[in-house]
């Protein structure tokens, strides 16, 4: 049960979504390894591996492997092309996104991505920030739909934040807009008001089609999912919001299956550690759905457990754990890698509509928290610590005995 409540059914993206396969012939040494096992590859794809800051490079490495065994064994093989992206591309060439990266993920089938960003770069230019990079990624892909799962998995209730009466089966989705509000809105900058004071400012600006195109996301997330969608806005206070909740109220007419309901962000805030539960799916803007979405990380006991995947109208999606680049532990082996594991399931399941494949990931995630191995940020007594490394070990093992996992 666990392992099927990370997932949404791709069917209710692929009706707004369409996805190019391209054949790419280059197995990994680790597919390479299965293939025997598998009776060969009968398909294979392309990825553009972004690495990236920070812990970025450890949790991609243990991902990558586990998506090459999970693929060997369902007679997938992958092609992997590593790209310099945020800073390591800023020490690399001068720049945050280099034209040869966003060339490569537009001509791959998926993107997966570690983390960006670090202390180094924090008093940069903007232009010259790694997260500029990030947004022009997702620009230049065209990736609107951002999707986060914050479900509550019964080995980690206890890691919570939370009471365990408030915490236990929570399984929510935020669907959160990417590519357009206050951080892509103009005019933008700084300059200098009537009174002779320095002033910066930003723009949340959306037309109807980009409200309208989010919300039939989620109206279709929420379908297959318990039918119930909750519009987070502003409404009360801000012109860009009550234009949001007008175009969301005129689309759930075309979905009465799906209950409706409105809810301001504040309020929002507030109820998302008041009573979780009450929440199924989220729709809302880039900016607030970008805090929402890790405050709901937190009732799940970590953000390094989270995925998400975003998606466009066509081309390839991105697929990322939601957690930052942790500079603080960076190559000191303490990561959790199951966000950007767990990526790799919604990878397959969108991108690539290998549905078996994500769920031999999923479960085998379950299958090595069910045996009690813990990174240092969802630790208990009782538990044994592991490494990044050894916890990717273990997904690894579970991935190829083919546990089916009941929890």
């Amino acid at each position: 049960m666990a392992a099927a409540s990370l997932q949404v059914n791709a069917r209710s993206i692929k009706s707004h979504f369409s996805f190019k396969h391209t054949s790419i012939n280059s197995p990994s040494k680790a597919s390479r390894l299965r293939c025997v096992a598998a009776a060969g590859p009968t398909k294979s794809y392309s990825i553009t591996l972004l690495p990236g800051d920070g812990i970025g490079p450890e949790v991609i490495s243990v991902a990558k492997n586990v998506l090459n065994l999970a693929g060997s064994l369902e007679g997938i093989e992958f092609s992997f092309k590593e790209m310099p992206m945020g800073g390591a591309a800023l020490d690399l060439v001068g720049v945050p996104l280099p034209d040869e990266t966003l060339s490569a993920a537009k001509h791959s089938d998926a993107i997966l991505l570690g983390a960006i960003g670090g202390y180094k770069w924090d008093n940069n230019e903007k232009h010259l920030k790694p997260e500029t990079g990030l947004l022009k990624l997702r620009e230049g892909l065209g990736v609107f739909a951002n999707l986060r799962p914050a479900t509550v998995l019964p080995q980690l209730v206890d890691s919570s934040t939370l009471k365990k009466e408030v915490a236990e089966g929570v399984d929510l989705m935020v669907v959160r807009e990417l590519t357009g509000g206050i951080y892509f809105g103009k005019p933008r900058g700084f300059g200098t008001n009537e009174n002779g004071d320095e002033i910066g400012y930003n723009t949340e600006v959306y037309a109807a089609y980009e409200v309208d195109r989010i919300a039939r996301v989620a109206f279709e997330t929420a379908r297959k999912r318990n039918g119930k969608l909750c519009s987070v806005d502003k409404a009360n206070v801000l012109e860009a919001s009550m234009f949001w909740r007008k175009i969301v109220t005129a689309i759930a007419s075309e979905y009465p299956d799906v209950e409706l309901s409105h809810m301001y962000v504040d309020n929002a805030a507030m109820q998302l550690v008041r009573n979780p539960k009450q929440f199924d799916t989220i729709v809302t803007n880039n900016i607030f759905g970008d805090i929402l979405s890790d405050e709901a990380s937190m009732i799940t006991g970590s953000i390094g457990m989270l995925p998400s995947a975003s998606l466009g109208a066509s081309g390839p999606g991105l697929f990322e754990p939601i957690h930052g680049s942790a500079p603080d532990i960076a190559g000191q082996d303490k990561a959790n890698p199951l966000a950007t594991v767990l990526s790799t399931a919604m990878l397959l399941r969108y991108a690539l509509g290998e549905e078996s494949a994500a769920k031999r990931i999923e479960n085998a995630v379950m299958d090595a928290l069910n045996k009690g191995f813990r990174t240092g940020d969802i630790y208990s007594s009782g538990n044994k610590l592991v490494g990044c490394k050894e916890m990717g070990e273990e997904v690894l093992k579970s991935v190829d005995s083919q546990v089916t996992v009941g929890v």
